[in-house]
């Protein structure tokens, strides 16, 4: 069930209907409480208010209308802006990251404004009366349309400075950065809530079974799909009560084939129905990768708006640079966290659950491996590079396995362009960006 509610609220944060019929809601509410409101003021509070609409009921008719079609109108441009913007991003930067367009919290509040005032204005016209006799003019709920409306104008303003602002590289790139660090945060180090980590990462000190390759048998999945989500709290409790080791054999991001091995169970005997069920329910599959338990996938997003500027129809290392500049950030922070161990306990300090985490080195991989490769032409990015790479190796501690991966890839960006036909004075660039990396993996 929780797996579901985190898959849910992401398609709810990631969609334009969710949060204005929220608003829609809302506005229906207010208008309905401001009719009430009104038919209970007298004439004298409303005098006593001064600023509210003390019109008849023609005038109060022709202001709501007024307003309602206005605001419906606006309403249309700014799904056309809004289309444009996703157009001219997905041509630009790639269609992976209209996801982080449709995040977008203000984009979504505008459109619920102006629909929200439209719905308002409309629940609210049809309560005047006209006729003589028991004519009904709402003016409190009147003047709160008048000034829904000014807000209006003032949300519109700043929404075509917010779109003008939100196509720009840099902004796109911190924004998929902050996506990545909010994913840093939230998986290293694991929650304690999903079972408690091992005090060690070999095999044998963490209880696995010297024959578990040999005796454990293979859960498939019964659908195809991109893992988006592992409910590893009811991977614990399923192994508990069936008294079986599960050892995930794919991790958030990856793409599953119908049959192919979701987990491996020990002991083999043990296998029912009812657990490979369980063991099903845990998994979330979907036709795309989320960011839920997927921090790789802000990483690609990364690493696909800097591959795509260093593409020869477009030619802008300056964006390049900026996206490593963030993958260095966000590198910088992965260091300074310890990785969980894969193995899980039990309350009994039982081992019940063999993660299939994510590593740095795995990250490391994502960030750099593309990136290097089409900035082979480019001197600026490479330096960069290495520069990134030094800045990394100053929080990785001395004796920590996570500087050779460093140290690798900056062998093979030194090598890369060692092997270029490059201009004595970028290569003596180079190899001091290199030699500044080897200095900083030796003293920190």
């Amino acid at each position: 069930m929780r797996v579901l509610l985190a898959k849910y609220a992401e398609k709810l944060r990631s969609s334009f209907w969710f949060l204005p019929t929220l608003m829609a809601g809302i506005a229906v509410a207010l208008a309905v409480s401001m009719v009430a409101l009104d038919e209970a003021v007298t004439a004298e509070w409303l005098h006593w208010w001064g600023w509210a609409y003390t019109g008849g009921a023609q005038g109060a008719s022709a202001v709501l209308q007024t307003i309602a079609g206005s605001m419906i109108t606006i309403a249309g441009v700014v799904f056309s802006l809004t289309l444009v913007s996703l157009s001219l991003a997905s041509s630009q930067y790639g269609s992976r990251l209209l996801r982080s367009f449709m995040r977008d919290t203000m984009t979504q509040v505008v459109l619920g404004t102006f629909l929200a005032t439209f719905l308002y204005c409309l629940l609210v016209l049809r309560t005047i009366r006209w006729a003589e006799e028991g004519a009904f003019v709402p003016h409190l709920s009147v003047t709160l349309g008048v000034l829904f409306a000014i807000a209006s104008l003032w949300v519109l303003i700043y929404f075509i400075h917010h779109v003008a602002v939100s196509i720009q590289a840099d902004e796109i790139v911190a924004r998929v950065s902050a996506d990545l660090v909010e994913r840093i945060d939230g998986l290293f180090p694991e929650e304690t809530s999903r079972g408690e980590a091992a005090t060690s990462d070999t095999p044998e000190s963490a209880g696995v079974p010297p024959d578990f390759s040999d005796r454990a048998l293979p859960i498939g999945s019964c659908l195809d799909g991109y893992l988006q989500i592992v409910d590893t709290g009811a991977l614990l409790r399923t192994a508990r009560e069936a008294d079986v080791i599960l050892r995930l054999e794919r991790r958030p991001g990856q793409y599953v084939v119908k049959d192919y091995p979701l987990v491996r169970a020990w002991p083999a005997e043990r296998v029912n129905a009812k657990l490979k069920a369980d063991v099903n329910r845990a998994f979330v599959l979907g036709n795309q990768r989320t960011s839920v338990q997927d921090v790789e996938l802000a990483v690609q997003e990364l690493v696909e708006i800097a591959v795509r500027a260093l593409s020869p129809g477009i030619n802008d290392p300056f964006t390049a640079i900026v996206c490593v500049d963030r993958l260095g950030s966000a590198l910088c922070r992965l260091a300074r966290r310890d990785i969980p161990s894969p193995y899980r306990l039990d309350e009994e300090r039982r081992l019940r659950l063999i993660a299939c985490p994510s590593t740095f080195s795995g990250i490391v991989d994502s960030a750099f491996n593309q990136i290097r490769q089409y900035a082979s032409g480019s001197v600026a990015v490479t330096l960069r590079l290495l520069e990134v790479i030094a800045v990394v190796a100053t929080t990785v501690p001395l004796s920590d396995d996570r500087r050779l991966v460093l140290r690798r890839h900056a062998d093979m960006i030194a090598r890369r362009e060692g092997t270029g036909a490059l201009d004595r004075q970028d290569q003596l660039d180079v190899e001091a960006r290199y030699a500044a990396v080897v200095d900083a993996l030796r003293k920190t």
